[in-house]
């Protein structure tokens, strides 16, 4: 006659169970941690940093977007700019207004105060004397931002 299997496992099958069981439930809480662990975020962009990468993100509309609305654009970013990095509230006054309260302290060089001046200026002339602007305006607008920006740099076009 045949005999039945004989069982050589040194360990019974419900601890082979049990043994496997836990280690995947191990396993799963391991997994579960390190996805739940809190990510180390990356820091804050600069007020520069950021923009600069919006003055970049612009550059590619200067030919889609009328110079008018593209003097408001580059102006708004600049005014953000300097709002957020000097803390001056270029966003609530006019050209005129920021301009005049440079000549008593500011924190720019000649340079810069001579670049914002020229700056504002060119885009007060498009935006409310309605000057027929082109696009060798915006780019230069966009150039002399960019300059502002980077700290007088010379603007790589």
């Amino acid at each position: 006659d045949i005999a039945p299997p004989v069982d050589y496992s040194l360990w019974p099958t419900w601890a082979v169970f049990c043994a496997v069981f836990i280690a995947l439930s191990l396993i799963g809480l391991i997994v579960w941690w390190i996805a739940r662990r809190p990510r180390k975020t990356p820091p804050p962009k600069s007020a520069r940093e950021q923009a600069l990468e919006r003055l970049d993100r612009i550059r590619g509309e200067i030919e889609v977007v009328s110079p008018y609305e593209f003097s408001i654009r580059v102006s708004d970013i600049l005014r953000r700019y300097v709002t957020e990095q000097y803390s001056l509230p270029v966003t609530r006054q006019t050209s005129v207004e920021f301009l005049t309260g440079l000549t008593s302290s500011s924190p720019f060089s000649e340079d810069d105060k001579s670049l914002l001046t020229d700056f504002l200026n060119r885009c007060d002339l498009i935006k409310f004397a309605r000057y027929e602007a082109t696009i060798e305006d915006s780019r230069l607008l966009l150039e002399e931002a960019t300059r502002f920006v980077k700290g007088g740099q010379l603007a790589t076009v």
